[in-house]
């Protein structure tokens, strides 16, 4: 295969994605952020009462 063939069918392949929208990029964008928030604040959580615990029975 030459690269000449080689430049089209990676072009016809291109051509078959569907890339997201403006719209759909932003609301994956404020998903991502939601999930990532809560689970931060949910490890933050689990470590102040661990902490908590720990801290307690050393203490």
């Amino acid at each position: 295969m030459d690269l000449n063939t080689h430049f089209k069918h990676a072009k016809a392949e291109i051509a078959k994605v569907i890339f997201p929208t403006k719209g759909q990029v932003k609301q994956a964008y404020i998903s991502v952020v939601i999930v990532v928030s809560f689970i931060a604040l949910f490890l933050a959580l689990v470590d102040l009462i661990m902490s908590s615990i720990v801290s307690s029975i050393l203490g």
